[in-house]
């Protein structure tokens, strides 16, 4: 989904140990081929110690200075220099081999396998600046305020858009998609909520949108936070929204984007006073198999041939199942290694080098990656769901579900039958999906329809996506 899937957020580098005689200090950037072309760019120091420091610059998504966790430079007896780093809070490691003065070739590893060459430069990458026209800018025809308000131990900050004259209006909560989002699903500089709150309140609907819990004025930890914890926010965050006088309680409902679109059949089948759901690009299968078919998706948005592509499906699979059914560490670690060997003694070595495992190291890289991925009390949870069984609750509950035929990272044509099935099986009364031609997962108008495109376009959110989920609204609700 949105910022758990491959490089949505880039948070790096650190510390280190280092044995070398060759001196790795400088500028070096590289282009990561995932979905697009994104640009790092990597800072190297050497401490008084001797040992280096680093920090990271990811141009693309408007993120510099990341301080590193580890780096080692390590060289041989036979003056073969090496460069490792790790960085644990997303689950990402690189290693590679000093070709010369100025290049470090190696693998990118997150879940999958990427090959990642390092240039030495004087100068840094610096992005393309591109302007977003559709972001709201003020003045606005309606009201805006800035609220927090307090569930428990925790605070919520949040915008809510208002219309002009006489309420009470029906009113709508947006819902983030995975990673940790502000209240405007802020991404590669694009702001979507913004834009949706935009719409819909020019149209006449309350609508709250919120900052995750530890980002912006919403307090609590996100990183050690699940799926489960973020439904309770939605319920708070819903129950706030109930006591504002400007909106009408019978006419409340959800628009959840991804992971948020996930969420919002749970709170809506555990609910009575949820009026309809908005989802956007929304799970329909079990995670296991979204996350296998969109890493497939992805390889192909890379130029990998898709009968390469897809075989590695499977593997992916096998690789979760060993690991979640180990009843330890060292287990899950033989039980996954013993899936990437005997599927990498069976493949040909040029689907192998397309894949990222470019040697036998990667392979080790790889379950270690998968494993750390794991081990987070977020992945472990969202792993295992399965959105069927909520769908099915809804009988009383307007649906409206959107999906980009382009979306690589929730792929419609797996995913909208499964949620149609759900709804169809559930008996609800009123229910429209419909897939959106040409566009992404963010629901932009793609031509490349790579993930790294997201911020290349200046199209923020695609007008006829708009236009629809206005028209349901106006039909359905008010």
């Amino acid at each position: 989904m949105k910022s758990r899937i491959l490089l949505l957020t880039l948070y790096m580098f650190a510390h280190n140990f280092i044995i070398a005689q060759t001196d790795l200090t400088g500028i070096w950037n590289g282009t990561l081929n995932v979905a697009g072309n994104l640009h790092i760019v990597l800072h190297i120091n050497k401490l008084q110690n001797g040992l280096y420091a680093g920090t990271l610059d990811s141009p693309d998504q408007h993120a510099s200075g990341i301080t590193c966790d580890k780096v080692v430079v390590s060289t041989t007896a036979a003056n073969n220099t090496t460069l490792n780093f790790t960085i644990d809070k997303i689950k990402i490691s690189y290693t590679g081999s000093l070709i010369n003065d100025s290049t470090v070739s190696g693998t990118f590893t997150q879940g999958v396998n990427i090959p990642l060459d390092f240039h030495r430069t004087n100068t840094p990458y610096t992005a393309k600046v591109i302007e977003h026209p559709q972001t709201p800018k003020p003045p606005f025809p309606y009201k805006t305020e800035d609220v927090t308000y307090k569930n428990d131990s925790l605070q919520y900050g949040a915008t809510i858009t208002i219309p002009q004259g006489n309420g009470p209006f029906p009113a709508v909560l947006l819902i983030t998609g995975s990673g940790p989002q502000d209240r405007d699903e802020t991404i590669f500089n694009q702001k979507p909520f913004a834009v949706i709150a935009d719409a819909l309140t020019r149209d006449g609907f309350v609508v709250l949108r919120v900052d995750d819990r530890g980002i912006g004025s919403s307090t609590g930890n996100f990183a050690t936070s699940t799926t489960a914890d973020f439904v309770n926010d939605v319920n708070a965050s819903f129950n706030y929204l109930k006591t504002r006088p400007e909106v009408n309680t019978k006419k409340m409902g959800l628009l959840g984007h991804s992971e948020g679109a996930m969420i919002a059949p749970v709170v809506a089948s555990q609910r009575s006073d949820v009026n309809f759901i908005v989802l956007l690009a929304a799970p329909g299968v079990k995670t296991v198999g979204l996350m296998a078919e969109q890493n497939a998706a992805v390889f192909k948005s890379t130029g990998v041939a898709a009968p390469v592509a897809d075989s590695f499906k499977n593997v992916y699979k096998q690789v979760i199942v060993a690991i979640t059914n180990a009843t330890d560490t060292a287990a899950a670690r033989q039980n996954a290694l013993l899936v990437i060997n005997n599927w990498y003694a069976k493949t040909d070595s040029t689907d192998l080098r397309a894949l990222g495992f470019i040697n036998p190291t990667t392979k080790d890289l790889y379950v270690q990656s998968m494993m750390s991925a794991y081990s987070s009390p977020w992945f472990k949870y969202f792993i295992q769901f399965d959105p069927q069984p909520y769908l099915t609750k809804l009988k009383k509950v307007k649906v409206l579900a959107l999906n980009g035929s382009k979306d690589i990272q929730v792929v419609s044509q797996q995913n909208l039958p499964a949620v149609e099935a759900a709804l169809k099986q559930g008996k609800t009364k009123n229910y429209e999906v419909k897939e959106m031609p040409g566009l992404n997962h963010l629901f932009q108008t793609c031509t490349k329809c790579t993930v790294q495109e997201y911020g290349e376009l200046p199209e923020t959110f695609a007008p006829v996506a708009l236009q629809t989920i206005t028209d349901w609204l106006n039909k359905n609700v008010k």
